[in-house]
């Protein structure tokens, strides 16, 4: 028995919740215990592009991409555990990092 940490990032926040909460009832499913869905700090990059090359240097468009994560801690995971997730069928646009802790 470890602990697992899953920390998912995506662009669009409707799409990463519905993600977590199929984790996190896969993980229900086999009887370890979660703790999370944690919400960690919303990363915002910033660009700033010149509208026209040569003149107008005043002439600029602002844009922006939000980068929303989600932490996950699964506590005495099982091999069960571990299989339901590899299982599970997770949006393309969600990035999953897993990391196994010790104890």
């Amino acid at each position: 028995m470890e602990r697992i940490r899953l920390k998912l990032k995506a662009y669009d926040h409707r799409v990463l919740d519905k993600t977590v909460a199929a984790i996190v009832e896969a993980v229900k499913r086999t009887g370890a215990d979660i703790k999370g869905p944690i919400p960690l700090p919303t990363k915002i990059k910033r660009y700033t592009v010149l509208k026209s090359p040569h003149i107008n240097k005043d002439s600029r468009e602002q844009f922006e991409m939000k980068i929303h994560t989600r932490m996950l801690d699964i506590v005495a995971a099982t091999s069960d555990t571990v299989d339901s997730l590899t299982k599970l069928d997770l949006a393309p646009e969600v990035n999953v990092e897993v990391r196994a802790m010790g104890k």
